[in-house]
C-alpha cells in the first residue's frame, strides 16, 4: 500500500465519523466508500521481475496504446506508450537496472492521456537510466485527472530492474524510449503489468558508447 492511500482514506474516515455524529449514519456512506476506493487505488502488489539478460520491463500497469519509431533532433528511438486508467495500479517501476543519469520535471497541460499531444504538452517527468550497455528514457506523464507526479530517486542513484521509483496519481500515461535495435515483445492493445511484463530485449552485441548516447539523449529528447 502506498502511504498516500492512508492519507486520503484517513481524512475521509474522519469526515464519515463527523457526518454520522452530527447528522445521521446514511450521510457517512459516501465518504466511507471513497475511503475504501483510495485504499484500493493506492495498492502496491508484489511482482515477479524477469531475470532475463537485456529484458526491459514495463514501468507501469496499463494498456499499450502506441509502439512506433520516433525521431527527435536526429535521434531515432522506438517509443512504447502505456495508458493507465483509474483502475490500474499507479506505482511506477524502473524498466532496467542501472544508474539515474538525468531527471527533468516539466509543468504542462492536463489533456487526456490518450491524446498523442500529451506526450509533449502535459505535465511530465523524464528520467534517463543508463545500464546494461544502453541508455533508456521513461516518462511519467500526467493525464486529465492527474495533478501530481511523484519520483523518489535522484540523479546518480542506482536502480534495479522492476524497482519502485515513483507514482502518478489517477489517470495517466508512461512512455518508454528505446534504442531502435531493441527487440520489442508487445503490441498495441496488450495489457501490461509494471515490473513483470517484458516490453523488449536489448541485444547483448549492441552495447552503445554511453557518453555519446547520453549527450544525444539530453540534448535531443528532453
Amino acid at each position: 500500500m502506498v502511504r498516500d492511500g492512508f492519507y486520503y482514506a484517513s481524512g475521509l474516515l474522519i469526515a464519515a465519523i463527523l457526518l454520522g455524529w452530527l447528522a445521521s449514519w446514511p450521510w457517512a456512506i459516501v465518504p466511507l466508500l471513497l475511503a475504501a476506493f483510495f485504499l484500493w487505488f493506492f495498492r502496491d502488489p508484489e511482482r515477479a521481475i524477469s531475470p532475463a539478460p537485456g529484458a526491459v520491463v514495463s514501468p507501469a500497469d496499463g494498456k499499450v496504446t502506441d509502439v512506433s519509431p520516433v525521431t527527435v533532433s536526429g535521434v531515432r528511438w522506438t517509443r512504447i506508450s502505456i495508458f493507465l486508467n483509474v483502475f490500474d495500479v499507479h506505482v511506477n517501476r524502473s524498466p532496467i537496472s542501472g544508474v539515474i543519469r538525468d531527471v527533468r520535471y516539466r509543468r504542462g497541460k492536463f489533456m487526456n492521456a490518450m491524446n498523442p499531444a500529451c506526450a509533449e504538452d502535459n505535465e511530465q517527468n523524464a528520467v534517463t537510466v543508463e545500464g546494461e550497455g544502453q541508455i533508456l528514457i521513461f516518462k511519467q506523464i500526467a493525464g486529465l485527472l492527474a495533478r501530481r507526479i511523484v519520483f523518489n530517486k535522484n540523479v546518480g542513484d542506482p536502480v534495479s530492474r522492476g524497482e519502485r521509483v515513483g507514482l502518478i496519481k489517477f489517470g495517466s500515461r508512461t512512455d518508454v524510449l528505446l534504442d531502435v535495435s531493441a527487440d520489442v515483445q508487445i503490441k498495441v492493445g496488450d495489457r501490461v503489468k509494471g515490473g513483470s511484463t517484458v516490453l523488449a530485449y536489448f541485444h547483448a552485441n549492441r552495447n552503445l558508447t554511453a557518453g555519446v548516447r547520453a549527450e544525444q539523449t539530453l540534448t535531443g529528447v528532453l
